[in-house]
């Protein structure tokens, strides 16, 4: 190898000592790894511990807190970039730890077997604890005849049975489903802090069980802070026109006005539609309005009279009462 090779190697090893610092390379420092959201790293220039797996060193350091169910934890290493240098490998190594929290050399086991990659990895760990702390360290490989540990660019992620939050902890709870004027209570549930967006048709922004009155179908996102976390999850409001029939109909053939027109009605598919004449006989009913009411009984036209129709729609939550009213036929 020529001195200017020589140099060049001497120089970018220098360079990687006196390169910034990750802030996380120590366990008390370690970053907060919050479940379905990725962050990204570089374990260049990292000191401190060796690595707790065979070979490797330039460790960085993560944590997280399993949920309430506890279960297996996935952690995913991808988009791993390392710069192509004589003596350094190009493998990452990951290691799920549980310990005490003290940050000590001997207050920390392994929860995982060690894995190591160049390529996109998924680390599984066996099942974990219900709402404990565990900590998670990328370091660089020094495999193969490598004499350097790899030092790249990643990004890491946590999710699984044990550490997803989202409708396991924390949920916006149920979609809602309402007619137009009509109001429901949200009710989220599992977090420290609520803050719903938009604020538009809710009776307060920062409580769990805001009651909603929009003017229109809404998604409604509350965002909370989970052990150090910050997770959001939504519910739909669903607003539905109530209905507006007619009050006459002249279905004499002409194509104007034979059938009884219920404005609204195709938003309620399981309504129950019934029409009675002046002396509580049923003329007409129908689960659903497919076919519109034009003025027959069993195929036979009938009177010209006022009857009397009562609507169920069924699936408007909170109301109870039905749809009554009244229906003039003129020929």
């Amino acid at each position: 190898m020529g001195m200017r090779a020589i140099h060049f190697l001497l120089f970018f090893a220098l360079a990687l000592v006196a390169a910034a610092q990750p802030p996380n390379d120590d366990c008390s420092t370690a970053a907060t790894l919050c479940a379905q959201q990725p962050l990204t790293g570089n374990n260049t220039g990292a000191t401190g511990w060796p690595g707790f797996c065979p070979a490797t060193g330039n460790v960085l350091w993560y944590t997280f807190t399993t949920n309430s169910v506890g279960g297996t934890v996935d952690v995913s290493i991808s988009g791993i970039n390392c710069p192509g240098v004589a003596g350094m490998d190009n493998e990452l190594s990951v290691v799920v730890l549980s310990g005490d929290g003290s940050c000590t050399p001997g207050s920390f086991s392994a929860a995982s077997t060690c894995l190591e990659d160049s390529d996109d990895f998924v680390l599984t760990t066996p099942a974990l604890l219900p709402n404990t702390q565990y900590w998670v360290i990328v370091a660089g490989a020094a495999n193969n005849g490598a004499t350097i540990p790899a030092q790249c660019g990643f990004s890491v992620v946590t999710s699984g049975p044990g550490a997803d939050i989202v409708n396991v902890d924390f949920d916006a709870g149920p979609d809602v489903t309402l007619g137009e004027g009509d109001n429901a209570q949200l009710q989220a549930t599992g977090g420290t802090t609520y803050t719903w967006t938009p604020t538009s048709g809710l009776s307060g922004s920062t409580i769990p069980d805001p009651i909603a009155q929009p003017e229109e179908t809404t998604t409604y996102t509350v965002t909370t802070q989970l052990n150090g976390c910050t997770y959001s999850d939504q519910v739909i409001v669903e607003v539905k026109r109530l209905i507006s029939p007619s009050n006459t109909i002249t279905p004499n053939g002409d194509d104007i006005n034979d059938t009884w027109d219920i404005l609204g009605i195709n938003d309620y598919p399981s309504c129950q539609v019934y029409i009675y004449d002046r002396w509580g006989q049923k003329v007409f009913s129908s689960t659903g309005y497919k076919e519109p009411f034009d003025g027959t009984n069993n195929g036979s036209p009938l009177p010209v009279a006022t009857y009397y129709w009562y609507i169920e729609l069924n699936q408007v939550k909170g109301r109870s009462a039905p749809y009554t009213g009244s229906l003039t036929i003129l020929r």
